[in-house]
């Protein structure tokens, strides 16, 4: 049974609030110093140690840990039709949307003569960060690989973990939609290591390091990530994946008990939080889940995710408070299912993405709607963003000025210089315009 937090009556300040939203007890701060070996072992030892670590947390070292070409062909190879039109539709969708993601440069002219130009100059080359851990997930090598094309990144690196059940290779699915892609450098190892490895490099496998990692992961990715971050860039220390919704009691609550239940099948840690303002409904959403639970494979992991500290109902006074709770917990994934859903929505200010509507359920943002599901975690939304192709790009400024425009301002600067005590920065100006 969902915890219930009861907020009618009107809502704490947001200290109190903040400390009321339910999180998973184990988070990313619980992993540093395990990841930390595990990433400096990979650091100094390289291919031994992932190979070590494949054996510990894999069930058995690859064959090879990079992927030969010819098994990346194979798997495209062996998709069926079904599932290989539906990677292609994805794609399709992913790069559309990614597109629009791309920032125009622009000139800015402050004088005759003085311009500062504004550009956006793609990652040398990045790595990214499949999961495979309870799931298959070719659908995550869609989304961190497209928007990274699309910015327009030459040197790409996936990584994915070697599979027990495929005999310690990377599995197929997902081998086969970095080979849709294009990507042929693909290397069979997860968790901490493997981020180690792409921030470090790898000489005896041929891997060379990274500027930039992303991709979602568990929280010793995560905790990896946090290490790594100042020698390489990350998007984000993205941990077990959450679900809001806020919904009164004109949703339907079959459609909220399934999307609740559809995120909380990810992982133990996952967490399903619904915001409602009616008693009714909440009571109406618990009493569908255990049937939709029931009917699951993943039953037990579902049962796991759905009665942890991370799961709750909370009730509210009004679709206001709803928001305020919402922006305070921070979703990674916000639905919002009322009489009102556009009032709602501008009300909400941190959200990794938001699923306006009865019609539009966060599994849709997970494979086909053109959005990216790899998003801000526990809380990171209420101050970061999701993976997009401007995550890939760096903004740079460039400017020129003419000897003319240079005089014009050269007395400001002397002046602040001077201010300052930089007389260095001062005569670097009168050097060129008292010739």
């Amino acid at each position: 049974m969902m915890q219930r937090i009861d907020l009618r009556g009107g809502l704490p300040g947001r200290a109190e609030l903040l400390r009321l939203m339910p999180r998973a007890v184990g988070d990313v701060s619980h992993a540093v110093d395990a990841a930390r070996e595990l990433v400096e072992a990979v650091r100094q030892h390289g291919e031994t140690a992932l190979r070590d670590q494949a054996e510990r947390f894999d069930g058995g070292a690859p064959e090879h840990v990079r992927v030969p070409a010819a098994e990346i062909a194979a798997a495209v190879a062996g998709l069926t039709s079904e599932l290989r039109t539906a990677l292609d539709e994805a794609i399709r969708r992913v790069r559309a949307a990614s597109a629009a993601q791309v920032p125009t440069g622009s000139v800015t002219t402050l004088a005759d003569g003085a311009e500062v130009h504004q550009r956006w100059q793609p990652m040398r080359r990045v790595g990214l960060y499949v999961p495979g851990g309870k799931a298959v997930y070719p659908s995550s090598v869609v989304m961190n690989v497209v928007p990274a094309q699309v910015a327009g990144v030459r040197s790409i690196a996936l990584v994915s973990p070697p599979q027990r059940h495929h005999g310690g290779h990377v599995h197929p699915t997902i081998l086969a939609a970095a080979g849709l892609l294009g990507i042929d450098e693909v290397y069979a190892m997860g968790g901490a290591g493997a981020v180690g490895a792409l921030a470090y490099g790898v000489d005896t496998i041929g891997l060379e390091p990274v500027d930039l990692i992303t991709g979602p992961g568990n929280n010793f990715v995560a905790a990896a990530k946090r290490i790594v971050r100042g020698t390489v860039g990350i998007d984000s220390e993205a941990g077990a994946t959450e679900i809001l919704v806020i919904a009164d009691d004109t949703a339907d609550p079959g459609y909220v008990a399934a999307d609740l239940v559809s995120q909380a099948e990810h992982d133990e840690q996952a967490g399903s939080v619904l915001v409602t303002t009616s008693e009714q409904f909440a009571d109406a959403v618990q009493a569908a889940i255990p049937e939709r639970v029931g009917a699951l494979g993943t039953a037990t992991r579902l049962q796991t995710a759905l009665d942890g500290p991370q799961s709750a109902v909370v009730l509210v006074d009004s679709l206001a408070d709803a928001a305020t709770v919402s922006n305070a917990y921070g979703p990674e994934h916000l639905e919002v299912q009322t009489a009102d859903d556009d009032a709602v929505l501008a009300d909400i200010d941190a959200a990794g993405a938001v699923f306006v509507g009865p019609s539009t359920p966060v599994s849709l943002g997970d494979y086909l709607a053109g959005s990216n599901h790899v998003l801000p975690t526990g809380g990171q939304a209420r101050f970061g963003s999701g993976l997009s192709a401007s995550t890939f790009l760096r903004p740079q400024q460039v400017i020129r000025y003419t000897p003319d425009a240079l005089a014009e301002v050269a007395p400001h600067i002397v002046a602040l210089a001077t201010e300052e005590q930089l007389p260095g920065h001062a005569a670097a100006v009168t050097e060129r315009t008292n010739r």
